[in-house]
């Protein structure tokens, strides 16, 4: 005769499993520890599912393609394109007509500073590097895509825009400080 199984207590330490099991068809998802906003102490983290089907940056962090520094670096570069772009606005159909312009919204402080950290950003990747990762960042692009776009389509290709996304990714990282330039190594003599 089989022995019965003994049920554990319930123990409230353990993390409750907040992931969706419902995903869509073409979903693309990825997990990430992120901090509970239900915590009763801070620090405490749970397992969520992050989209990465149209976020390129999101995709090459989740496969561990890029570190965080370079990862927090493109976020930094996204952020500051987001402050500084001044596109057209969405027509509100609630506010009353009237005829001519509206004042222009004047620049903010936040805009006028990202604006600066976007040059500054440009000279440093030059034209090559800040078109790559415009490409990327703010249009969204993969490497693939990148190269069908100036009609370079091999496997070569991609690999060599791949390594220089990176590479203008470490440089966002010094530039926005989330790392620092290795020394070159001194040998010593014997003395």
């Amino acid at each position: 005769m089989p022995r019965a199984k003994r049920r554990r207590p319930h123990n409230p330490a353990k993390a409750h499993d907040r992931r969706s099991r419902d995903l869509l068809r073409n979903a693309e998802v990825a997990t990430v520890e992120v901090d509970n906003p239900l915590a009763l102490e801070p620090g405490e983290k749970i397992v969520a599912l992050r989209s990465i089907r149209n976020d390129p940056l999101a995709r090459l962090h989740s496969h561990r393609q890029i570190d965080e520094a370079q990862y927090q670096a493109g976020r930094a570069f996204q952020s500051d394109w987001e402050k500084a772009e001044r596109g057209p606005r969405a027509v509100d159909p609630t506010r009353e007509y009237v005829d001519g312009g509206q004042r222009r919204e004047p620049i903010t402080e936040g805009q006028r500073k990202a604006v600066l950290r976007l040059n500054r950003a440009e000279r440093e990747l030059g034209a090559d590097g800040s078109a790559l990762v415009h490409d990327v960042l703010v249009q969204g692009l993969t490497m693939e895509q990148i190269g069908q776009r100036r009609g370079l389509c091999t496997k070569r290709w991609s690999d060599y825009f791949s390594r220089r996304f990176r590479e203008c990714l470490d440089r966002l990282a010094l530039l926005y400080g989330f790392a620092t330039e290795h020394p070159v190594p001194v040998k010593t003599l014997p003395r």
